[in-house]
């Protein structure tokens, strides 16, 4: 077909040429052939799968699907191979049983192949994919089975276990167990001969093409297959019977005659050596017959490789030596064993097996059993070196540093000593140097080794030792009965020699280890625990922890005997060892206890007091006792009158040697009061007490010792020691409940407490006594047995009473700081005694302790003065005890319990104290925490829970109490922004000055307690129900209420914000207690009765509750009729406000109706009480901004009402009054009358008459007058907000008058319009413009409560409306600056001096107030500086550039707030955004200093192309921009997306805080967290569009790092915008020109302008660049006519030159090409320094003459010219320029 890569012909459909063989051949033999080159499967088998092509009868077989898979599987790629593999296996789980059977004549060569597969993946998978294809096929994969049977046996000996396994299971899903030998047997000769073909015949380059396969692969590839196959070998000869392997032995022999096989053993892989052993074990064991015939190999090859260490080969190695001495009997014959073998072994055994000890010593034991005996002769030199050998092994490193090493060593040391000892049980003498050789020679030096080495103490030795005297002594004829009855005729006298040597030894060995002054801890110690173990094998060190299988060897006996002796014992804990028989072990304890005491007595010895504890532990016995009175009789007499208190009961008791030598001695020796022998000493005293006949008498022995004056340490220990041992607490029963141990302890609990209270120096004192008696107390009260208390109950309630009581003195004394130690005792003693005793509780000592550690617990840390150790120890004592007392206390909290008791504690002290926040988190903890304790009681717990909260709520009056104690400060937020009408005496200054207490009122502190609790309780309990409490809504109510009194204080003061935040923290919001509640905390209607009852505050929690999830059908069942609110009263209209946005229209309706009525009844009746007609209005206001429609009539009767008001009571009016003097109802009243009027404007203008417009305007501007006369009393929060309503309908009338509504204007009074812009604008904004500078010199300070904000935001947006004529025309006082140079007309200079320094103020409102204001004029002031006479200009000299400052008062008030923001962003990096918070001071100076600039910019918009020159020169010299641009990349955020736009949009998608208009409203609260961003962001954005040139200036001279940065966020944020702007702006541009046109690309971001005069034509493409305008600006030529080149060039630099170097836009540059270009024409000659006739940046014309070329040059050329050339000659001439 040709290359791979060949374009086949369209519609060539010829199959290739190896395609029409390949069908031809089919066609003519009827099947499909093999590949060319590969034998065929004696099978038959396919060996590749066939096309779709031909051979339909086999290709019909195959799946199309399975087709593709196996074609995968020929793959070379493993992934390939691997998924191919996996797919095969689920598909053939997934198809019909008849599909997978096609397959089966390809699968026996692909699994042959692959199942050999390099990757282990692969392999596994195969298994795992053929395990699925036999579950389907079952019967049907018999035909093939022998094709596959080979392979897959090496497949079960995988060196990849995984994969191995799977084959394992495949093997098992194909055949039962009983089959499985069958089926192997079927296809012995198949298997055997794959087998040896791997074997024999392969190599790497056989099984991998050297071509394809690395070298390294393919080497893996077949050290893998000799290794399986090898033990595959093992698997078919172990697997086969005897009758199947005979057939066989003919391959076999051809396999052991072959050199290549004995090689494996010696090959370097340590997996092949260890199959090959494997593989000559199996042999040897199935076919002895034939490895015999091999011997000269097979011998010299096992045996010779004994050393092999290998961990991988070991095993398998002395498996095949013990097979080879076991079916060869000449192998000695082939293999030498004094010079090859026995040294290998030799030197192996001392290295300790090299770290293969447990694999290697067992089999010594068969080794040396199969040794004949002329390789044993002589004896006693094979004995000597062997053990020699084997016990020099524990010495190795390895064996030293493993405890399963030693054993293992240990073990098969005197398994083979036993049998070397049974091979040599005679007289003989050379038998009887052997037997002499391995006792004094091996053993018992080994165990005066074990003796001194820890190590060896815990291991097997001493057992082994205690089972081989066991042994001898039975074989010696201890163990077979008396004499007399024929035992002694019976014993052996070769194994009575032996015991009897044996036992000389090691007491030899025992008293030489005793019996010295300088005897070592450990010996003394090894002597102990080889007593022990002798005593009782199972007491030893734990030689049977490993859990291996238990072992038993037996040895025939020597002289024939069918009796066999167990060598190893078996290792279950079950099996009783054999006892001693000899009666030599207890006078070798007594000869050594001897020993003991003498040193003891003698020398004081330490070592050996601790040596004879461990001895009378293990043999308490009394002829011990007795040989230890006798080792010392003097102390006898000195006993006597010890003697006398226990001589009266009994005088046997007297006559105990174990009593007499605990009073002699024992007691002498713990009146030394020595700490390290205390334990010791106690444990002798148990010893002699076990050898007491009854219990009295051990409890007579122990009451006489408590009365004794013996340490606390003693006692403690003695019942420590009593508790750990069952036995031993038998003993110590009678005594630990009797009284004289109870009274002793509670003297000790009162001595304890006494001196604790005494301060640190009554505890310090006696440190170490202290700590042991506290550890007493602590014990007793907290050990429990047998669920009682260790001593009796009632000793128990009189040391706990002590406890309580003195924790309860301690507690007042706390802050004296001295009673730390004392606390921290006691809360030990508690938390032990709650959480052992079982039931501790239920005394009522108990829980008045309880109560009084949880007391501590909730008090502040600081007061009590405690560390936080002590103070972790008091909340774990108690909440121990709490936890225990809820799981066992009665289902109801009974009155005088402890958490009745807890609960009223808590509740007076929230009523009695006040918390600051500390406190009180330390108190909602302490309680929380007892809640937690509560509810995890069981099911009980949530019902206590329940019970608990209801003791804590307070009643009714307390909390109305509560409520009246809230500072009153909240009510200024809701009033002025109208969410509340409420009135009351008129308050006094003070009221308002909020006091920073750090304090909480109890109110708050109650509710978030109790706030917190009901969030705890359960939502329901199964079975149950809700668990809610039945009074919860009340509690509920009241959390409402303290939340919204904390968000109508604003946060303040400062506690408020922490409590808030702390509610937070808990969780504890209306949303949770709203869900937990549900439907049975029935909130609203609680909330709604109390808001009829008192308003105010209960009317803003309504309002908040409703704004949740309330249903307005709910809030209207709450409402029956809107009759039943009135007639109104205050908190009557608090709930009508609340409920009139949830009300239907029709209610809204009714409202109106009797709101008017109530209105005209008050206006016939007395007219007495201004409330009523308040109240009405406001109801009727509340309506009407609800969207209730009225009549005119209606509109027009209010009206007339309030104007006959005026006409008949104009006080009402406070027309001129002095507000001081005002009560807040008659300025509520006129709030509801401004409120009505602003109404009446915005939605019914076209109703109003000529004389209520009249009245309505006049009301207005009297109203404002009033305000302008009372600046003083704007403290005052109805006076605020009567200035507020004011303002608002000032902003109104502003707002309709600039633009009515459709139609409004027709309908207005003739003269309307004009009386407002003649009169009444003047006289609002004369009063309003000096009103700002009047009230912040009345209120300085904006962080004084009394500051009145919300005026001051008012009267700044009214200020929005002033007209351009009236700030201009000011008539505020003159106000002017010393040596301030200006040319501005003094107005508008006092306004600036006036205004300007405003916007320092601390002030938002102002600040925006006063930019509004100023921004309005900015436009106006450049033309002050065109032509004037002194042009302020900075340095006007001919020698540099001229600069001019923009308004002075400007500019200082900028240099001030540069200096604040130096301070404020020092550290910040550009590029690093400052996080600053609204309201701060910090907030204000970034945000006056931001509005600064945007007036600048403003200004400098508004000059002229020469005025921005010199403007801009300024800003440059004075360093002002720099520091601009330098702060905004501190301001402006990294991401400048508004919220909700994905920040990886494109930029002209997303909305961003360049592509928004920036709103600066005066009184707008929203967003202010981004308003300086947003701020900042319009800032750049205007000085990038107006100052172009400036920015490029300043981004050329940044260092790298900040360019980089500057250039990234402009070209990605502001560009696009900047250039779509300009570019729209040429395209709209109104401006014309003379002979040019100029056209714009949006697309393309270009400009293009045409220029043609007379026959010269000139194109010019403007081209913006991406990062415009930090960029250059490139002109590129377009068509061009009649101009030269140079001509040209020069044109086109001066455009690049003029649009690089103008703050301005295309087309003001443009404007000024071309005038350059005209003068050109006109004949002005070009500058010779820049070549043009219009300076590039203040667009001079060349006017400097050289007095003798008579050239002209621009003023700023020559400077620039002299000050680089350094000097003052003409550049053309060369002359001196004068």
């Amino acid at each position: 077909m040709g290359g791979k890569n060949k374009q086949r012909t369209k519609g060539n459909f010829r199959p290739s040429s190896s395609g029409r063989a390949a069908e031809l051949l089919a066609r003519e033999t009827g099947a499909v052939p093999g590949f060319v080159g590969f034998s065929s499967s004696s099978s038959g088998d396919l060996c590749y799968v066939p096309a779709v092509h031909g051979a339909d009868e086999i290709d019909s077989l195959v799946d199309a699907d399975f087709r593709m898979v196996l074609r995968k599987l020929s793959k070379r790629d493993t992934v390939t191979k691997l998924k191919a593999v996996q797919e095969f296996g689920a598909m053939c789980q997934e198809r019909e049983s008849e599909i997978v059977k096609g397959v089966l004549p390809y699968w026996p060569r692909i699994y042959c192949r692959i199942s050999l597969d390099h990757d282990r993946r692969v392999r596994e998978a195969t298994q795992q994919a053929f395990e699925q294809l036999i579950l389907k096929v079952r019967r049907n994969l018999a035909p093939y089975l022998k094709s596959i049977m080979g392979h897959w046996l090496i497949a079960q000996c995988d060196t990849y276990p995984p994969a191995a396994s799977a084959a394992v299971v495949a093997f098992q899903v194909a055949f039962p167990l009983n089959k499985q030998t069958e089926a192997l047997s079927f296809c012995k000769e198949e298997v055997l001969s794959i087998l040896l073909d791997n074997l024999l015949k392969e190599t790497p380059e056989t099984i991998s093409d050297p071509q394809t396969v690395p070298e390294e692969e393919r080497t893996a590839k077949y050290l893998r297959l000799l290794t399986s196959s090898l033990l595959a070998v093992k698997k078919l000869l172990t697997t086969l019977p005897q009758r199947d392997l005979d057939p066989l032995a003919e391959k076999l022999t051809h396999l052991l005659a072959q050199g290549k096989f004995w090689k494996y053993g010696k090959h370097k892989s340590p997996q092949i050596r260890g199959a090959f052993f494997e593989a000559v074990s199996a042999l040897c064991e199935c076919t002895p017959q034939l490895v015999q015939a091999e011997s000269p190999r097979a011998c010299p090859m096992v045996l010779l490789s004994i050393d092999d260490t290998d961990p991988v080969v070991l095993p398998a190695l002395w498996e095949a030596v013990l097979h080879v001495l076991s079916s060869i009997p000449d192998c000695w014959l082939h293999a030498n064993a004094r010079k090859g073998v026995l040294p290998k072994l030799w030197l192996l055994l001392r290295e300790g097996g090299r770290g293969l000890a447990t694999v290697l010593y067992p089999n010594l034991l068969p080794f040396i059993s199969k040794l004949p005996q002329e390789v044993l002769d002589p004896g006693l030199d094979f004995y000597s070196i062997f053990f020699t050998s084997v016990i020099q092994g524990l010495s190795s490193e390895r064996a030293a540093c493993s405890p399963s090493e030693s054993a293992a060593i240990i073990s098969a040391a005197m398994e083979c000593l036993r049998y070397s000892v049974l091979q040599n049980a005679t007289e003989d003498e050379e038998h009887r140097r052997v037997q002499d050789m391995l006792l004094r020679e091996q053993l018992l030096p080994l165990v005066d080794s074990a003796i001194g080495n820890s190590a060896l103490q815990n291991g097997p030795l001493f057992p082994q030792v205690a089972h081989i005297l066991a042994s001898w002594e039975k074989r010696g004829g201890w163990g077979a009965g008396p004499p007399g009855e024929g035992g002694a005729e019976a014993a052996d006298p070769t194994f009575c020699r032996l015991v009897s040597d044996l036992w000389e030894g090691l007491e030899r060995l025992c008293v030489q280890r005793v019996d010295s002054e300088e005897a070592q801890q450990g010996a003394l110690m090894g002597v102990a625990v080889l007593l022990r173990t002798m005593r009782n094998p199972k007491a030893g060190s734990g030689t049977n922890g490993h859990g291996k299988k238990a072992v038993r060897i037996c040895f025939t006996d020597p002289d024939g005997e069918d009796s066999r002796q167990e060598v190893r014992e078996g290792r279950k804990g079950t099996e009783e060892p054999p006892l001693l028989k000899s009666g030599r072990l207890e006078g070798l304890v007594c000869t050594l206890a001897e020993l003991a005491v003498t040193y003891l007595t003698d020398r004081d010895s330490a070592h050996h007091l601790c040596f004879l504890s461990a001895l009378l532990r293990s043999f308490a016995s009394p002829r011990v006792f007795q040989a230890l009175l006798d080792a010392d009789v003097e102390a006898d007499r000195g006993m006597d009158a010890s003697l006398e208190y226990l001589r009266k009961p009994g005088e046997t008791l007297t006559q105990n040697p174990a009593v007499l030598f605990l009073l002699r001695k024992v007691i002498v020796w713990l009146r030394r009061e020595r700490e390290e022998d205390t334990e010791l000493l106690v444990s002798m005293v148990f010893s002699s007490l076990l050898c007491c006949s009854t219990q009295e008498e051990k409890t007579l022995i122990l009451n006489h010792m408590t009365n004794m004056d013996l340490s606390w340490g003693v006692l403690l220990q003695i019942i420590r020691k009593a508790c750990a041992d069952t036995d031993l607490l038998n003993a110590a029963v009678g005594w630990l409940k009797g009284p004289v141990l109870g009274e002793k302890l509670v003297e000790l609990a009162g001595r304890l407490c006494t001196a604790g209270l005494r301060g640190p120096g009554g505890v310090s004192a006696s440190a170490g006594s202290h700590t042991h008696s506290w550890a007493l107390v602590s014990l007793v009260l907290s050990q429990q047995l047998n669920n009682e208390a260790v001593i009796g109950e009632s000793y128990v309630e009189k040391i706990i009473t002590q406890l309580h009581d003195t924790l309860s003195e301690a507690k007042g004394l706390l802050d004296a700081g001295d009673m730390e130690p004392l606390v921290s005792f006691i809360c030990d003693v508690a938390s032990n005694f709650f959480s052992s005793m079982k039931g501790c509780l239920q005394l009522v000592s108990a829980e008045d302790l309880l109560l009084t550690l949880f007391q501590l617990c909730a008090q502040d840390q600081d007061a009590m003065r405690l560390s936080d150790s002590s103070l972790l120890k008091l909340r774990h004592a108690c909440f121990t005890g709490a936890s225990s007392l809820v799981g066992h206390s009665d289902p109801e909290i009974r009155e005088g319990s402890f958490l009745y008791s807890a609960a009223l504690w808590v509740r007076n002290q929230l009523f009695s104290c006040t918390f600051g926040m500390k406190s009180l988190r330390v108190l909602i903890a302490a309680v929380q925490n007892l809640a937690e304790t509560v509810v995890n009681a069981g099911q009980r717990g949530p019902h206590l829970l329940v019970q608990f909260i209801s003791h804590l709520t307070p009643t009714e009056e307390e909390w109305r109490k509560m409520r009246q104690a809230l500072p009153p400060q909240w009510v200024k937020r809701p009033l002025l922004s109208g969410r509340l009408r409420i009135t009351c005496d008129y308050p006094p200054v003070d009221v308002w000055k909020l006091r920073a207490s750090p304090r909480l009122p109890s109110h708050l502190s109650t509710v978030a307690l109790l706030g917190q609790l009901l969030c705890m309780v359960p939502e329901e309990q199964q079975g149950v129900g809700s668990l809610w409490p039945p009074d919860a809504k009340h509690t509920v109510s009241e959390v409402l209420y303290a939340l919204q009194w904390c968000e109508e204080m604003e946060g303040s003061p400062a506690v408020v914000s922490e409590f808030c935040g702390m509610l937070r923290e808990l969780n504890v919001t209306a949303e949770r207690l709203r869900q937990k509640g549900g439907d049975s905390c029935d909130v609203l209607e609680t909330l709604f009765d109390r808001s009829r009852k008192e308003g105010a505050l209960w009317s803003l929690t309504l309002e908040s509750y409703i704004q949740t999830e309330v249903d307005s059908a709910d809030i209207r069942k709450l409402c029956k009729s809107v009759e039943s609110l009135f007639p109104l009263t205050e908190p009557g209209l608090c709930t009508a406000q609340v409920l009139c946005p949830s009300l239907s229209s029709e209610e809204r309706g009714h409202m109106v109706t009797l709101s008017v009525a109530a209105l005209l009844d008050w206006h016939c009746g007395s007219q007495d009480k201004e409330h009523v007609a308040t109240a009405n209005l406001a109801a009727l206001h509340c309506c009407l901004r609800a969207g209730t429609e009225i009549g005119a009539e209606v509109l027009q009767g209010i009206m007339a009402m309030l104007m006959e008001w005026r006409s008949s009571k104009e006080e009402r009016f406070l027309f001129g009054s002095d507000l001081k003097k005002v009560p807040a109802g008659l300025l509520s009243l006129n709030v509801e009358m401004g409120r009505f009027l602003c109404w009446g404007v915005t939605q019914c203008s076209e109703m109003l008459l000529d004389t209520q417009w009249d009245f309505l305007l006049c009301s207005m501007l009297a109203w404002l007058e009033t305000v302008t006369e009372n600046t003083a009393s704007f403290w005052n929060p109805w006076v605020q907000l009567f200035v507020c309503e004011n303002c608002d309908l000032i902003v109104q009338l502003s707002q309709f008058f600039s633009s009515p509504p459709a139609g409004a204007a027709d309908q207005m009074p003739a003269n309307l319009a004009s009386e407002w812009e003649e009169f009444f604008v003047e006289g609002i904004h004369t009063r309003l413009l000096p009103l700002l500078a009047t009230i912040t010199e009345e209120f300085p300070d904006p962080d004084d409560a009394l500051f009145p904000l919300p005026v001051l935001g008012a009267v700044g947006e009214a200020l929005c409306y002033v007209p351009l004529q009236m700030v201009t025309q000011n008539k505020l006082t003159p106000r002017f600056v010393a040596a301030q140079r200006t040319n501005l007309p003094e107005s508008l200079q006092t306004l600036l001096n006036t205004l300007a320094p405003l916007l320092l103020f601390k002030a938002r409102p102002v600040q925006l107030a006063v930019f509004h204001v100023l921004d309005k004029v900015m436009p106006e002031l450049p033309k002050y500086d065109v032509d004037s006479d002194n042009a302020r200009c900075e340095g006007d000299n001919d020698d540099e550039e001229p600069s001019l400052s923009p308004p002075a008062a400007l500019m200082c008030i900028l240099a001030t707030m540069e200096e604040l923001l130096d301070g404020i962003l020092d550290g910040l990096q550009v590029g690093e955004c400052a996080v600053v918070q609204p309201h701060s001071d910090e907030y204000c100076c970034i945000l006056g200093y931001l509005l600064i600039w945007k007036l600048i910019l403003n200004f400098f918009k508004a000059s002229s192309s020469q005025l921005r020159v010199q403007y801009s020169q300024y800003l440059r010299k004075s360093g002002s921009l720099h520091c601009l641009l330098q702060h905004l990349f501190r301001l402006m955020p990294e991401n400048p997306f508004l919220p909700g736009q994905p920040a990886e949009s494109g930029v002209r998608e997303a909305k961003t805080l360049f592509t928004e208009a920036l709103q600066l409203s005066v009184r707008g609260s929203k967003d202010l967290e981004r308003e300086l961003a947003h701020l900042a962001c319009s800032v750049y954005h205007g000085t990038l569009k107006d100052m172009p040139a400036m920015a490029r200036l300043w981004w050329n001279s940044q260092d790298k790092r900040v360019s980089a940065a500057v250039d990234r966020f402009t070209s990605k944020y502001v560009s696009g915008v900047l250039s779509s702007q300009e570019i729209a702006a040429v395209h709209s541009s109104t401006q014309t020109f003379h002979n040019m046109t100029v056209k714009a690309r949006s697309a393309a971001r270009e400009a293009i302008a045409t220029y043609s005069v007379d026959d010269i034509f000139i194109e010019l493409v403007i081209q913006l660049p991406l990062n415009y305008p930090l960029g250059s600006i490139s002109v590129e030529s377009g068509r061009r006519v009649g101009v030269s080149a140079q001509q040209w060039r020069n044109w086109t630099l001066q455009l690049s030159t003029y649009l690089t170097h103008q703050n301005g836009s295309i087309m003001e540059g443009l404007a000024l090409w071309k005038n350059n270009v005209e003068k050109r024409f006109e004949g002005v000659e070009d500058c010779m320094i820049c070549f043009s006739v219009i300076h590039g940046s203040n667009y001079s014309l060349p006017k400097k003459a050289c007095r003798t070329c008579k050239k002209k040059f621009h003023s700023a050329c020559l400077y620039k010219w002299f000050t680089s050339s350094n000097k003052s000659t003409c550049p053309l001439c060369r002359e001196t320029f004068f």
